[in-house]
Formats: C-alpha cells, sequence, structure tokens
C-alpha cells in the first residue's frame, strides 16, 4: 500500500446513488509548506486495473476535467464566502475556477496557478499528489485559517461515475456544497499546529 508523510488521513464517501465497486476506499492526505504550498495526496485503495485513469501527457489547462477521473480540491479562508476550485486530472491537465459565494464565479486563466501533479500505480493502489501554490492565489493571505474540502470523480471501465467528498449534502452530489469544506487548516506561518 502507498503512504505519505503529511496529515491524518480524511476519508473521502461515496456518493450513496453513485456505485463504484472498484474502490474501496480513498483517503486524501494534507501538508501546508511554509513556502506557501499545499500539498494534497489522494490514496486510493481500488482495483486500478478497472478504473480508467488517463495517462500523463503533459501538464496544460482545460475544461470539463470532472466528466471523466479527476481530483478536486475547494479552498477558502475561513468565515469567507470566497473560494477557489482545482480540478487535476492524472494527465497532467488542470482547471482553477475562482468564486465569490456558492457557485457564484468562474474560470481563472492564469498560468502562474499550474499546480504539479504526479501518479503512482500499484495493483491495488492509486496515488495522486499534487501541489498548489496558494501564493499565487489572488487575494488569499497565506497567514489565514484555511477551509478546504477535498472531493474526487472516479471513472469506471464501463464509463460510470462515482461522487467522492469529504461529506455530501442531500439530494444529488454537489462538491461547492459548504458541507463539503470540513478540513480547517492553520496557516504554517502563523506557527500554529497545521492541522486541526
Amino acid at each position: 500500500m502507498i503512504t505519505t508523510p503529511f496529515s491524518a488521513p480524511a476519508a473521502l464517501v461515496r456518493h450513496p446513488d453513485t456505485p463504484c465497486a472498484a474502490v474501496e476506499s480513498i483517503e486524501a492526505f494534507l501538508s501546508w509548506e511554509r513556502s506557501g504550498v499545499l500539498v494534497i495526496s489522494y490514496v486510493l485503495d481500488a482495483a486500478v486495473e478497472q478504473l480508467r485513469i488517463p495517462p500523463y501527457r503533459s501538464a496544460r489547462r482545460a475544461d470539463g476535467l470532472w466528466r471523466h477521473t479527476c481530483f478536486e480540491a475547494f479552498i477558502g479562508a475561513k468565515n469567507d464566502a470566497e473560494y477557489f476550485e482545482f480540478n487535476l486530472a492524472p494527465s497532467g491537465e488542470w482547471a482553477v475556477s475562482g468564486f465569490r459565494n456558492y457557485r457564484d464565479g468562474g474560470p481563472i486563466d492564469d498560468a502562474m496557478l499550474e499546480p504539479t501533479v504526479s501518479v503512482r500505480r500499484e495493483d491495488r493502489a492509486l496515488e495522486f499528489r499534487t501541489k498548489i501554490h496558494l501564493d499565487q492565489l489572488p487575494g488569499l493571505q497565506l497567514d489565514v485559517c484555511l477551509w478546504v474540502g477535498l472531493a474526487a470523480v472516479i471513472e469506471d471501465k464501463d464509463g460510470r461515475l462515482s461522487y467522492w467528498a469529504l461529506k455530501h449534502p442531500p439530494g444529488k452530489p454537489d462538491f461547492h456544497h459548504p458541507n463539503n469544506f470540513i478540513l480547517e487548516i492553520a496557516s504554517p506561518v502563523a506557527g500554529a499546529d497545521p492541522i486541526a
């Protein structure tokens, strides 16, 4: 099994209306470095051969990544309605959007926001790791406490999608819902314990 040296794991749960027999569990690990980089690692306990995982091609901005296997991070300052959404594919493709409030916003086309990604596969595990440069996000101060929501869209070999998040609201899958923003991370710049 792949292991990571970051925070205690945060378990993503599958939306009950989107079955996926190939995935046993998804855990996420976070580390907010003093340099302003947020490192997130998603670890799947899964029959990887039964999933559609696009091979790495190159880092580039792309739209519609949520239509296939991708990993998502929602990041905002605690007690602030504004937040950012990162869509990240194993192919290296990425997209960033900024929101003033719940779903009120759109894409940010800025090459400075390009995250780095790496993928490691084993028979029963897949690790997707990304580094997000928080210091490049417009208006986000590095001495704040963050609220983070994590999610994943997993596509199986038959093209069926399952939706995973830290917590799902009632109804259809909705990663933007405030229920998903449940990880609180203190700034390493402020010198506090980083993961609450």
